[in-house]
């Protein structure tokens, strides 16, 4: 099948060739009229030979994401049936079944798709022009590979909008009930695929949360930005002695009373409060904790913002540091794709030395092997921390 062509730049190829995932509108010498938004092009290289072929869209910064560099791949049903069938045989291969990421987007050759499992159900987000034009395709492989009762769509993401792209949710396939229960390690847990974030749960800190047990068991834990509990089940059932999960939104706390009750955990504590301020007032008064769980969401979205997020994450890691008692553990993560690993480290450095504690590292964490990172893609290397001892 013949496609529209797209030349790059001299010299520019070799990204491409190397692995480089996206292409952006700067690195483009010309494109063929007759290139559509959302549909399949052939990328060239100086000389106009073939380098890769992707979804195009000219009215995003990233003009082409690249799907193969094979000349002979076509771009059709069988193409996302292998590639969702291959991403879900990894996923099985390390252990995971009844819920975990099937696809995440570039690290599984299907740039801008995600699909997440929460036990009998799917959640999905398209986040790309070229991949949103060819759910029909996609849900047909998820039902064939699934058989699932229920199929959620939850595009209601503001990135879409860079794509010329509506936001959206909704049940597509079967039913949706208004609360899953999926299984996670020894705990239970339960997920609003409806109105819940991101696609229901965070499943990216799921062996993470997994990791905490000797951290947990006979001490005092406090779990900043809770969200809907998983860090707090898991210290509750790993024997922590009592845990006090703390967030902003109300519908977050319910929900951690909800899955402590479902866990049967009587040892819980909801606190709504803006951490910020939480912190702050914990640490005037001298309260420490022997586990400190710090999990916030992403302060730095773009770089414009990077220095003022700089800013916050070291005032929850100082004073976090600080509500931690003698030889007891501060777990402290960032989601924020533009706050590096080696950033990341540098604040946690200035934070320890401000506080005037001795810290020592005792694990990395990054996200959950569902998960995967591509060496190619920098923003698939989002989430990452650290288990560290406050002495």
């Amino acid at each position: 099948m013949q496609h529209p062509n797209v030349c790059l730049r001299r010299s520019e190829e070799q990204g491409v060739r190397a692995g480089q995932l996206w292409i952006f509108d700067n690195e483009i010498d010309w494109a063929d009229d007759v290139c559509e938004d959302g549909g399949i092009v052939d990328v060239l290289d100086s000389r106009e030979r073939f380098v890769a072929r992707g979804y195009f869209n000219r009215r995003s910064k990233i003009v082409v994401r690249v799907l193969t560099r094979d000349p002979g791949e076509e771009i059709d049903r069988d193409f996302f049936l292998h590639r969702i069938s291959a991403a879900w045989e990894s996923r099985k291969a390390l252990g995971f079944s009844n819920s975990c990421r099937v696809v995440f987007g570039e690290s599984d050759g299907l740039p801008g798709l995600t699909v997440d499992k929460f036990a009998d159900y799917l959640s999905f987000q398209t986040v790309a022009l070229g991949i949103d034009r060819r759910k029909e395709d996609i849900l047909s492989v998820l039902v064939e590979l699934f058989h699932p009762k229920g199929i959620m769509e939850r595009n209601d993401v503001p990135v879409r909008e860079k794509e010329g792209l509506p936001q959206q949710k909704g049940c597509v396939y079967g039913e949706i009930p208004e609360e899953i229960e999926i299984l996670e390690h020894d705990a239970k847990m339960f997920c609003d695929l409806q109105n819940g974030q991101k696609t229901g749960h965070f499943l990216d800190q799921q062996e993470n949360r997994g990791r905490i047990r000797p951290y947990a068991g006979g001490r005092t834990v406090l779990d900043l930005c809770c969200c809907t509990g998983g860090f707090s089940i898991h210290a509750a059932l790993y024997g922590a002695r009592s845990v006090e999960a703390a967030d902003v939104s109300a519908e977050a706390l319910a929900m951690v009373r909800r899955n402590a009750a479902l866990n049967g955990c009587s040892n819980i504590t909801t606190t709504e409060a803006n951490v910020f301020d939480l912190v702050r007032r914990y640490s005037d008064e001298g309260r420490q904790f022997g586990t400190v769980i710090l999990d916030p969401p992403a302060f730095a979205k773009s770089k414009r913002v990077l220095e003022s997020a700089y800013r916050g994450y070291k005032e929850l890691n100082l004073r976090s540091m600080r509500l931690v008692e003698p030889g007891g553990y501060l777990i402290t993560c960032s989601c924020s794709q533009f706050m590096t690993q080696e950033l990341f480290a540098k604040m946690l450095r200035e934070a320890a030395a401000d506080s005037g504690r001795t810290v020592r590292v005792l694990e990395l964490l990054m996200q959950s092997r569902d998960h995967p990172a591509a060496l190619n893609a920098d923003q698939s290397l989002y989430l990452k921390g650290y288990i560290l001892q406050v002495l």
